[in-house]
């Protein structure tokens, strides 16, 4: 099993960056895919971005060019930086993981066996 914590949330007016991280316990990410999402105020919990453990990525059209979605193995660790940020960016951010190793990167929700209690980002306008 894998538990997952996410921090780096805060309050930030838009145009500013935040940095969120997510730090693995319980078993290694090394060869799992692992993604972000967010839940925005009122509304369904979607996809942000996704890498794999080679490095490939994956980006919501929304984030693109404003977001870079990073791990560090050694770590155990996920990253989002996130710049150029917009009041519609407001959402609670949630880490996740894939529990087969070595498996494609997927933008759907129950692609997902882990979850973090995510953090959250408000970005003020």
């Amino acid at each position: 099993q894998v538990q997952l914590v996410e921090s780096g949330g805060g309050l930030v007016q838009a145009g500013g960056s935040l940095r969120l991280s997510c730090v693995a316990s319980g078993r290694t990410i090394i060869s799992i895919p692992m993604a972000w999402f967010r839940q925005p105020p009122g509304k369904e919990r979607e996809f942000v971005a996704a890498i794999r453990s080679g490095g490939s990525t994956l980006y919501a059209d929304s984030v693109k060019g404003r977001f870079t979605i990073s791990r560090d193995n050694a770590k155990n660790a996920m990253y989002l930086q996130m710049n150029s940020l917009k009041p519609e960016d407001t959402a609670v951010y949630y880490c996740a993981g894939r529990g087969s190793t070595w498996s494609r990167l997927s933008s759907e929700r129950s692609y997902y066996d882990y979850w973090g209690q995510g953090t959250q980002v408000t970005v003020s306008s």
